[in-house]
């Protein structure tokens, strides 16, 4: 019985050992892990957040007509330049009944009027010539058939305006006539040959014959969330990317933010609005849809290092690096950041080109690639 105890003794120590053994040679097996470094070097960082938007003219006038018609001609299309006063569209008037029944008995007294004031001053015209009446009650007689010769000469003209859109001595004036108001590019014209248009008054905007810009005063309006309205303020830099135009960047400056929001989607969206530096060589045009990079913070030539290569202290919350001092060798060096851009920051203080920063964050392929 106690020679059974011994060996079963004997054999547990065996696979002890072995076991023993045999976990020390896979341990030493094992290819021991070697830490790559990376060097800072000198770099611009830049500091920004992005909005989205379009690209708009500064100032776009909607050119309207005064009367109301239907659209004879049409001068212009979109893309044409055009000055102050240049005609746009030729508008037909189709008039009111009630407005040209008017019209037309005003002229019929008028003219009633004006008969009366002929025979009078026919009449004082012979009496001052038998010299019954004195040269002022003719003068009187005189300024009255004026008068009404006067009124019956206006009652045509404003049946004329009623029935045509003009009078004799005003084409160049009249209402029917759509002429540009600013100088500036055609960007759209709503209307065409026939349509039927509103004239613009208190109770209605009316019909809009044509949009004119500046298109070499150009803005970015785009919004901007909540969580970075606190970050940005006005006369801040803005760098523009048009998807339309690739491999451009057209600067701006910040010059609006709106003081209150607007949701959208369940988002607080603040506006905002940049003045695009005016471009020679490049035409943009209007409503193109474009990101605006707004600058924060920029430091030019600066010592830099990747983000990922910055440890803080669990305690201080201080950050440092682990920095070469021989094969694999490493010693912590506590350092002073700047700015920051998400992939690279900047170091005040700490470190020099020189230095070699350990890698301790080592990605693993799988992981890298997922």
């Amino acid at each position: 019985m106690k020679k059974s105890v011994t060996i079963i003794i004997l054999l547990l120590i065996v696979l002890v050992f072995g076991g023993a053994m045999y976990y020390l040679y896979q341990k030493n097996s094992e290819d021991p892990v070697t830490y790559e470094t990376e060097q800072p070097s000198k770099m611009t960082i830049v500091k920004k957040t992005v909005a989205t938007g379009s690209i708009l003219p500064l100032e776009e006038v909607l050119i309207k007509p005064n009367i109301s018609g239907v659209i004879e001609e049409v001068y212009v299309e979109g893309g044409d330049y055009v000055k102050t006063g240049d005609l746009l569209a030729k508008i037909k008037v189709v008039p009111n009944l009630n407005a040209l029944n008017d019209a037309r008995n005003t002229i019929d007294d008028a003219k009633i009027t004006l008969n009366d004031q002929k025979r009078n001053y026919e009449r004082q015209l012979s009496l001052f010539n038998k010299g019954v009446i004195s040269q002022a009650d003719l003068e009187r007689a005189q300024v009255t058939y004026d008068q009404a010769k006067q009124a019956f000469s206006a009652a045509n003209k404003r049946f004329d305006i009623v029935s045509t859109g003009t009078t004799s001595g005003y084409r160049n004036a009249a209402n029917t006539l759509i002429r540009s108001t600013v100088s500036g590019m055609v960007l759209d014209v709503p209307v065409e040959k026939g349509n039927q248009v509103i004239e613009s008054n208190n109770f209605n905007e009316g019909t809009t014959i044509a949009a004119i810009a500046d298109v070499e005063k150009m803005i970015f309006e785009g919004k901007v969330d909540e969580s970075e309205v606190g970050k940005i303020k006005e006369d801040l830099p803005l760098e523009i990317t048009v998807g339309a135009i690739e491999d451009q960047i057209f600067p701006a400056v910040l010059d609006y933010i709106a003081p209150k929001g607007e949701e959208e989607n369940g988002a607080i969206q603040f506006e905002i609005k940049g003045t695009l530096t005016k471009q020679d060589t490049t035409f943009i045009r209007a409503g193109l849809s474009a990101n605006a990079s707004i600058i924060l913070a920029r430091a030019d030539s600066v010592l830099a290092l990747k983000e990922a290569l910055v440890q803080f202290d669990t305690e201080t919350k201080k950050p440092f690096v682990e920095v070469a001092t021989g094969e694999q060798q490493f010693e912590r060096k506590e350092v002073e950041l700047g700015i920051s851009d998400g992939i690279f920051v900047e170091v005040k203080s700490g470190l020099t080109q020189d230095d070699k920063i350990k890698v301790w964050n080592i990605v693993d392929p799988e992981e890298e690639i997922n």
